[in-house]
C-alpha cells in the first residue's frame, strides 16, 4: 500500500506541475507517524513544493487533498501543521493484510522486485591458517541473512567463500606445524618469529603422528606437505563451525585456482595493455594513484613474486567475467584502506566499480557481566567462534550478531545470551513464537475453528489489535528496506518490536474465551503473527521452538 500511495501522490504532484510552474518534481517521502492519531502515513511533499515555488504549503496540500480524496482504501486525509498530509487507511485494508499473510504463509514478505538480477555475496573468506574468531562469525551471519533477504526480493544469489590459500601466511602455517611436529618427536625446533602459536597447530601435528601419516622423503618437500595438511584440516574445521550456524556457500573459490589457471598473469597483462602498469626499482607497479587511491601499489615484487593485491585484482576480474550484475564483499573493518585500491583495479580493467559494494564489519567485544572475556588458549590470540557457539548455542550466537548495525562495535554479553528471560532478545522473540503455538494448540484441543474464512475481523476493535495488524503489514517493507540498506539487523529490531507488542497484548487480553466469534477473530490475528515471526526468524537463521 505504501508504494501505491506514493504513486498516487506522485501523480497528484505531477498534475500540479503546470499550475505551480515546477521545473522539476520533488521526491515524495512517505513516513509512518510516531503517533497513531496522526494517521497511518504522512507526507511533507506540499512543504517541499512550497519551498520550491514560494507558495503556501497548506494551499498546495489542499490541492493534493482533493486529488486523493475518494480513494476506496482511504478513510480520511488531514492537513496538519505547516502542510503535512496525514492519511488514514480504512480498517478493511488491515483485515485484508491478515488474510494475505495466512494465504501466503512462508512466502509472505517475498517479492519479485529483483527481477532475477544476479548478485554475488562474498563473506567470511578467512585465511585457512587458524580457527574462526567472533569477528568472522559476525560477518558470516550478516552475509548469510543478507543473502536470504536478496533471495526473498527476487534476486539470483550466489554466496562465495574466497580461500586465501597462497602466500606467506599459509607457508608460515606449514612451517609452524612442522616445528610442532618435531617438538612432539623430541627434536629441538622453534616456531618461526611470525608463526602460529595456537594449540590447534599442536593438535594438527599430533594428528599426523597418531594416524602414522607418512612424511615426504625429501626435506625440501616438508613445508609444502605440512602446509597442505594443516590447511585442509583447518578448512574442514571452518566448514564445521559454519555448518553449526547453518551457513553454507554456493562456492568455495581457491586463490590457488587463479594461479593454476594463469588468471593472475592474464589480469596483469590486461592492466599493462590498458596502460596502468609500469616498472620502477625492479618491481612492477599499478598506477592506482590516478584512479582514486592514495598511492601506487606494487603487484610484482623485485624477486618476481606476485603480491596479494595482484591475486585480489584477478579475483575481482574473475567475478566480473562470471557476469554478476552486482557484487557485495563483506570485510572486516581493518580492510577500510583496501576499498579504494580494489575499486581502482575494477575501473582499470574496464568495469563499473559501482557494481561492487563493500560492507565493513566492526569488531565484536566479548564480555561477561560487563567485563572483557580472556583470550582463548586454543587460538593463542583470540576467542574462537566455536567457543561462543558451544557456550550460548547457535540461535543466540546468530541473533546477537544481528542486534547492532555492522558500522557499530558489538558488545556480545555471553551471560545475557544464555538467560531465559525477557532481557535476552532471542529468548524474547522465540518465546513469543512458542506462546502463539501454545494458544493454537489449546484452540485445537478445544476444537475451536481457526479458519479465517467466516471470521468477523471487525471484532478486532482494540487499539492493540489494530497496532499489531499495522506492524504485520510493515514486514514486507522491512524486508525491502533491509536489502536496500544492506542492513539485516533491521529485521532483528522489527521482530523484537513485534514480540513486545504480542506479549503486551497477551498479558491484557484473553485470546481464547467463551465469546466464540471474538475468539475466532483473535485466532486469525494469532496465526498471522506466528507466520511473520517464523518468516523473520528463518531469515535470521534462528529456530522457532514450539515449546519453551
Amino acid at each position: 500500500m505504501k508504494n501505491e500511495l506514493k504513486m498516487m501522490i506522485e501523480k497528484g504532484v505531477s498534475a500540479l506541475q503546470e499550475e505551480f510552474q515546477l521545473k522539476e518534481l520533488p521526491p515524495v517521502l512517505l513516513e509512518v507517524p510516531k503517533k497513531a492519531s496522526q494517521g497511518d502515513y504522512a507526507t511533507p511533499v506540499a512543504m517541499a513544493i512550497g519551498a520550491m515555488t514560494r507558495q503556501s504549503p497548506r494551499k498546495i496540500a489542499e490541492k493534493l487533498f482533493n486529488l486523493l480524496a475518494g480513494h476506496p482504501l482511504i478513510e480520511k486525509i488531514e492537513i496538519a501543521g505547516a502542510g503535512y498530509l496525514n492519511i488514514t487507511l480504512k480498517i478493511s485494508y488491515w483485515h485484508d493484510k491478515l488474510r494475505e499473510i495466512i494465504q501466503k504463509q512462508n512466502k509472505y514478505g517475498w517479492s519479485e522486485g529483483g527481477n532475477g538480477i544476479k548478485v554475488q555475496i562474498e563473506f567470511v573468506s578467512a585465511n585457512p591458517t587458524g580457527p574462526l574468531h567472533v569477528g568472522h562469525g559476525r560477518g558470516a551471519v550478516v552475509g548469510d541473512s543478507l543473502a536470504k533477504l536478496f533471495k526473498m526480493t527476487g534476486h539470483d544469489v550466489q554466496c562465495e567463500y574466497y580461500i586465501n590459500d597462497v602466500g606467506k601466511q599459509v607457508e608460515l602455517l606449514g612451517q609452524s606445524t612442522w616445528a610442532r611436529y618435531r617438538q612432539l618427536q623430541g627434536e629441538n625446533s622453534e616456531i618461526p618469529a611470525e608463526g602460529y602459536l595456537g594449540e590447534y597447530v599442536t593438535e594438527i601435528a599430533r594428528e599426523i603422528i597418531s594416524k602414522n601419516i607418512s612424511l615426504p622423503a625429501n626435506e625440501t618437500e616438508m613445508v609444502p606437505f605440512f602446509t597442505q595438511f594443516a590447511k585442509s584440516i583447518i578448512l574442514e574445521e571452518i566448514k564445521k563451525d559454519l555448518d553449526r550456524l547453518d551457513i553454507r556457500f554456493t562456492d568455495w573459490f581457491s586463490e590457488k585456482e587463479l594461479y593454476d589457471s594463469n588468471l593472475v598473469s592474464e589480469t596483469l597483462e590486461t592492466l599493462k595493455t590498458n596502460g596502468f602498469l609500469y616498472e620502477s626499482d625492479g618491481a612492477t607497479w599499478f598506477a592506482t594513484l590516478r584512479l582514486g587511491d592514495d598511492k601506487d601499489r606494487i603487484v610484482i615484487k623485485k624477486n618476481g613474486e606476485k603480491t596479494y593485491y595482484a591475486s585480489d585484482i584477478a579475483y575481482h576480474y574473475h567475478k566480473f567475467k562470471r557476469g554478476y550484475d552486482r557484487m557485495i564483499n563483506i570485510w572486516g573493518a581493518d580492510h577500510h584502506g583496501y576499498i579504494n585500491r580494489v575499486k581502482a583495479a575494477i575501473k582499470a580493467l574496464g568495469y563499473d566499480p559501482k557494481k561492487l559494494d563493500i560492507l565493513l564489519i566492526q569488531l565484536v567485544n566479548l564480555v561477561r557481566e560487563g567485563k572483557p572475556v580472556a583470550m582463548s588458549k586454543r587460538s593463542g590470540e583470540y576467542v574462537t567462534l566455536r567457543e561462543v557457539i558451544d557456550e550460548v548455542g547457535p540461535d543466540a550466537t546468530r541473533f546477537f550478531f544481528l542486534t547492532r548495525g555492522t558500522d557499530i562495535t558489538l558488545d556480545f554479553d555471553l551471560e545475557l545470551a544464555k538467560k531465559e528471560s525477557n532481557e535476552n532478545p532471542v529468548f524474547y522473540v522465540q518465546y513469543a513464537y512458542a506462546r502463539l503455538c501454545s494458544v493454537l494448540r489449546n484452540a485445537e484441543n478445544q476444537k475451536t475453528d481457526c479458519n479465517e474464512d467466516g471470521a468477523d475481523l471487525n471484532l478486532l476493535t482494540l487499539d492493540q489489535e489494530l497496532a499489531l495488524m499495522k506492524q504485520l503489514a510493515l514486514y514486507p517493507q522491512v524486508v525491502q528496506d533491509s536489502v536496500g540498506a544492506l542492513e539485516p539487523h533491521r529485521l532483528a529490531y522489527y521482530l523484537q518490536d513485534l514480540a513486545g507488542s504480542l506479549h503486551q497484548y497477551y498479558y491484557k487480553n484473553r485470546i481464547l474465551s467463551d465469546d466464540i466469534p471474538l475468539t475466532r477473530s483473535r485466532l486469525v490475528l494469532t496465526q498471522a503473527i506466528k507466520i511473520v515471526l517464523a518468516n523473520g526468524l528463518e531469515v535470521l537463521g534462528v529456530h522457532t521452538p514450539e515449546k519453551m
